[in-house]
This record gives structure tokens, sequence and C-alpha cells, in this order.
């Protein structure tokens, strides 16, 4: 239906069982939509078809609306594009889109996402208030070259580069973004054919003696502490003199020693994963580095 747009027409309009719209014959392309529900939203229509939202009836008054749709039509005429302002407005930084998007999917699919998303926010700092439209290689391979030549290692820069890498390429499959920027970054060049360091004999005797004396040192402070509890009635803490180790360094170094499993394997180790009749040690895929699922000896 036509009419003009005025405070009284909105009062009267009575929602329907269908959306439908009022257009404003004073102005070509303002229009008032009205829901079901009796919501009311102010429209600017251009070209095909195309509309911009302005706002909703309850929080503009009709003259308002008619100049804000005043103003965008003119944009039109002008060679504007409000779609493409709007998209541009709505578009992610890198910093929101790790926030709001890619850390509760990384939360539900990475393995270990805290890292990963605290490598991503700290070492690109550079990029974090950029669009993601706006990321591009050279700004990457800019803030990569200050890294190298500041002293970080090839192997550190080469991790970072592979989760930024990720992260966008989730935004691509989710639309966010257009074309993949870093397609022709490639990664620093490192010694893949690195020597593996192994302790001699001499020193894995002396890393043994240093485990031991730790060992009596944590057992002498608690003797200590617990003669110090005693002597004025307090409850006894656990002898450390009934008990194979003080604590959990000297077995996990030992099993680190005889197996080679990785720091954050051994931190994720349960006792469902030690099988002492078959002497054998599983490492589950969520805590391997390869994410798969594998046996040790032991």
């Amino acid at each position: 239906m036509q009419a003009a747009i005025t405070q009284e027409l909105i009062k009267s309009l009575k929602p329907q069982a269908k959306p439908y719209e009022v257009r404003d014959p004073r102005l070509k392309g303002f229009l008032l939509r009205v829901q079901p529900t009796g919501v009311m939203t102010y429209y600017a229509e251009y070209g095909r078809g195309k509309r911009h939202r302005v706002g909703p009836a309850d929080a503009l008054a009709p003259s308002q609306a008619r100049e804000e749709a005043k103003r965008v039509l003119a944009g039109v005429a002008l060679g504007d594009d409000p779609a493409a302002a709007q998209r541009e407005a709505k578009a992610h930084t890198l910093r929101s889109f790790l926030d709001e998007v890619y850390e509760p999917w990384a939360k539900a699919n990475i393995r270990t996402p805290k890292n990963t998303l605290g490598r991503l926010r700290a070492n690109f700092p550079d990029l974090q208030n950029k669009k993601l439209a706006d990321i591009s290689a050279w700004v990457v391979e800019k803030g990569r070259s200050a890294r190298l030549k500041a002293g970080a290692k090839a192997t550190t820069v080469n991790r970072d580069l592979d989760d930024l890498r990720s992260a966008l390429g989730k935004a691509v499959a989710w639309k966010l973004l257009d074309v993949h920027p870093l397609t022709e970054v490639k990664r620093s060049r490192t010694d893949d054919n690195a020597g593996v360091r192994f302790l001699d004999d001499d020193e894995e005797k002396r890393l043994r003696v240093a485990l031991d004396a730790r060992e009596e040192r944590n057992r002498a402070e608690r003797d200590r502490a617990n003669a110090w509890r005693a002597e004025r009635g307090y409850q006894l803490m656990p002898d450390l003199r009934l008990v194979t180790f003080a604590d959990h360094l000297k077995p996990m170094v030992l099993l680190s020693i005889n197996t080679g499993c990785r720091r954050g394997e051994l931190f994720s180790l349960e006792w469902r994963d030690v099988d002492l009749v078959r002497a054998m040690l599983t490492v589950r895929g969520q805590s391997a580095k390869s994410g798969r699922t594998r046996h040790v000896p032991l």
C-alpha cells in the first residue's frame, strides 16, 4: 500500500497474518515493513530490489527515518553501495574473529586451544585490529622478517605462521573472507636433519644423582616440618620416608629418559594409560603431537 509515513499512520497500522509494506509516495524508495509480530522497520530500497535497513519504528521517528533514507538514496545516486558499506562495517578484525568465532570452534576441535589462541594473539600484534580482508602476504612477511631479525627461531615462527594460516583458512571456509591471503607465504627453511641430543652416560649419572639429592631434601624438609608440628600438637603431614618418590619430578624425568615421550604427553598421562602387566604405556591421540594414539614399551 502507499501512504505518507507519519506517526499517526504508524499508530493506526495493525499486524496481519503475513508481512506487508507501506511505501511513502513523497520519497521514492522509502518504506515501512510491518511484521505479523507487530514489529515495524524502515527501509530504503534502491536498484533492483536492494534494501538498506534504516532502523526500527519504535526507535526512530518517521521524520528521522525519512532523512536517513534520503541520505542513503542520495549516496546511491552518487555511486555508493550501502550493502558493501554495511558488510565492511560488520567485517571482523582478526581480534574479533578470534574472540567471537574461532575460539569457540578451537575449544571444541583443537588439542591445545589455549596455547594456540595465546600465540595468535601475542605473536601477531600488528594484525589484531586489521580487518580480515586487509591482512596481506606482505604484512605477514614483514612481521616474520622482524621476528627472525629479533632472534626468534625459524621453527617457532613457522609454527605460529601455521596457526595463523589455519585460522584464516577457517575464515575462508566460513565465508568471512573471500580468498586466503597467505597462499603464497611459504614456511621459513629449517634444518630438518639436525642431530638428536642424547645424554651421555656421565650426564645421565649426574642427573640421577641430582634427582636423588632433591628427593632427600624434600624428605628432610618434611621431617623437620613434622617435628615442628609434633611439638605443638598439630596433625602431621604424610611421611615422605614411606613412599617411593617424594613428588612427581623424579618419576617423570626417568620416564622421559626411558621412553622419549614429550613433556605434554607426560603431563597428560593417567593411570589408565599405564599397563604394568604388559609393560606398555599408551599415549592417547588427544595429547600426542601427531593426534594419533601410540603404544610405548616400558
